[in-house]
């Protein structure tokens, strides 16, 4: 059957689109923003230098792009395991909604607190994970079908071990260069990634009632996400299988001690 021409397009333009921004997250997790020009995404996506402008205006956009892009995916992968309401498609390059007050840099909880390993390599994706704009990682548990808090806990737990995996160089990115974004796009970053954290707190207080304050469990959900997303970094010599094992035992016991 002949694909219709207007199909055919859209899917090659959302494929360059594609490989842009895993171009993109890949060089600036690399060489960092400044160390990057549109000229080196292009020719790393397979996109003729002028050509890089019909699908996007400038680096900073790229840059939101990206983490808006993937900012959406993961509060729309936290409500399938966490419950909530699903999240509209990522926005389109450079056009993410102002969505509240710009944070302050760095308040952009969930993926921001990767630190460099100090004398660490550049951080790789592996071959295996998706790119900046591909699929939510799937995990063991990837539907909320329950409402038992531990369950719901531990499928979050998985859902970001794996997430971290996949993308370890969006999360270098976010924790280098989150201050270059617009205010726009940094205004976005944060309310997505906010409602990301508040799928945590609202599972922590399923399960342990009134014993802690909202703030308290909002201080236990960063400190998981602390501990997932800075590890990716540093692994060397260990199997992918194992680290994600030891990954979620270690966050269980950290949300639940």
């Amino acid at each position: 059957m002949r694909v219709p021409v207007g199909t055919a397009r859209d899917r090659a333009k959302a494929d360059r689109r594609a490989a842009l921004l895993a171009a993109a997250a890949r060089l600036f997790a690399e060489r960092g923003f400044d160390g990057v020009t549109l000229g080196d995404i292009g020719e790393a996506a397979g996109v003729s230098g002028p050509a890089v402008y019909r699908h996007v205006s400038s680096k900073q956009a790229l840059l939101g792009a990206i983490l808006v892009d993937v900012s959406a995916r993961l509060l729309q992968g936290g409500r399938a395991v966490g419950g909530g309401p699903a999240v509209g498609g990522a926005p389109a390059l450079g056009d993410a909604p102002a969505l509240g007050d710009a944070p302050a840099v760095g308040d952009a909880p969930a993926l921001g607190d990767a630190p460099a390993a100090p004398g660490d390599g550049p951080a790789r994706r592996r071959a295996d994970a998706p790119s900046a704009a591909g699929e939510i990682p799937r995990t063991d548990t990837d539907v909320h079908t329950t409402d038992d808090p531990d369950t719901v806990l531990r499928a979050l737990v998985d859902f970001h071990v794996a997430f971290a995996l996949a993308e370890a160089d969006v999360i270098r990115v976010q924790d280098r260069d989150l201050d270059r974004l617009s205010p726009d796009d940094r205004r976005a970053v944060r309310d997505l990634q906010n409602a990301y954290v508040s799928v945590w707190t609202a599972a922590l207080a399923a399960r342990d009632g009134d014993a802690e304050s909202p703030a308290e469990r909002r201080v236990r959900a960063l400190a998981c996400f602390g501990l997932i997303n800075s590890t990716p970094h540093s692994v060397r010599g260990v199997p992918a299988p194992r680290v994600r094992l030891t990954l979620i035992r270690m966050a269980l016991a950290a949300l639940t001690a």
